[in-house]
């Protein structure tokens, strides 16, 4: 049987990783305003002026997951049926567009036909 010295150096340098390994990743890693100070004057600028279409975004998502959790169903058999959805509504939105473009080039063709037959 190993030596108690063997077991209270084994417990000491456990301590020592699973508190000092995650408390140096902490002391180590910079918090998010050292790094917008690093970053050069434009991409500062650019990262205040698009803030608020980011937060936007975030709440939006924020609010879709809520909706989402409301259903019965799983959140992402939830996510999927409105992408499926939103998919469809877009494809409706192609259809009446190309519909209407084709309706516009039948409307021309047929006045410039009137125009030649006069």
């Amino acid at each position: 049987m190993p030596a108690t010295g063997t077991w209270v150096k084994m417990a000491v340098v456990t301590v020592a990783m699973c508190v000092g390994g995650p408390a140096l990743v902490y002391y180590v890693t910079p918090t998010e305003e050292e790094l917008f100070k690093k970053y050069n004057p434009e991409l500062q600028k650019r990262s205040l002026e698009n803030r608020q279409a980011r937060q936007q975004e975030f709440d939006d998502y924020v609010n879709k997951l809520k909706e989402w959790s409301r259903s019965d169903k799983q959140i992402w058999f939830a996510a999927e049926e409105m992408a499926e959805k939103a998919r469809m509504e877009q494809k409706d939105k192609i259809l009446d567009e190309q519909n209407r473009l084709a309706a516009e080039v039948e409307r021309r063709r047929k006045e410039m036909r009137d125009s030649t037959v006069k």
